[in-house]
């Protein structure tokens, strides 16, 4: 028996997965959490063998609760289920731990396959993904932008993309919060991004992460 907790904070969109997941005998939901928090508080309560989880989910911006997950959570196995499409976080999902990556555009029949692929040991990838895993491989971003980072700047890259709060990156670095952010705006401008879920992607492509 496979135990899964599903992780989104859209109430219909639980409903549907344990839908799905019901018609299966072998799989038992045992928790749903609708907040990154909540998570974190069942997650050794339900000990599930797998995590459905949402990249949209309240209390971490984007691949930054998946990074703390698997931070406290080492063995967990995570299956991502986005309204994302692949082109836009599969790639840093999967380096950022994840054992595969599903949107919610997908049939019922892929989320079941993908569940049964992840805890039977391996990973989860689309034909759609597989392709995009070569494109990245064989021809990476040319440009690598954080070369024009300062030394300081390049440090609170690196804890915030560990998936590190403000608070944290001040604590670990020895700078006021008012700093942090005065070199987070830098970083995003010197480097074109506009969030925290950008900037952890960029650092998971590039091996940045502290």
């Amino acid at each position: 028996m496979t135990r899964i907790v599903i992780a989104d904070d859209h109430a219909l969109i639980r409903e549907g997965v344990k839908k799905i997941i019901r018609s299966s005998k072998d799989l038992r939901i045992v928790g749903e959490a609708a907040g990154f928090e909540q998570l974190v508080e069942l997650v050794p309560a339900a000990a599930p063998d797998l995590v459905i989880l949402d990249l949209s989910l309240p209390g971490y911006e984007g691949l930054a609760g998946l990074v703390e997950l698997k931070k406290n959570f080492p063995a967990l196995r995570v299956l991502i289920l986005s309204m994302f499409p692949e082109e836009q976080y599969a790639v840093a999902a999967l380096r950022g731990g994840a054992a595969g990556y599903v949107t919610k555009a997908m049939a019922a029949e892929e989320l079941i396959l993908a569940i049964r692929r992840v805890m039977g040991g391996g990973s989860y990838i689309s034909e759609h993904l597989a392709g995009l895993l070569v494109m990245d491989a064989v021809n990476p971003q040319q440009q690598a932008v954080h070369e024009a980072l300062t030394k300081r700047e390049l440090d609170v890259l690196r804890v915030i993309g560990s998936g590190r709060q403000v608070k944290q990156v001040s604590a670990e670095l020895g700078i006021s919060v008012s700093s942090v952010n005065t070199y987070r705006a830098r970083i995003f401008r010197k480097m074109g991004l506009a969030s925290n879920a950008a900037l952890i992607r960029y650092a998971l492509k590039y091996g940045l992460v502290a």
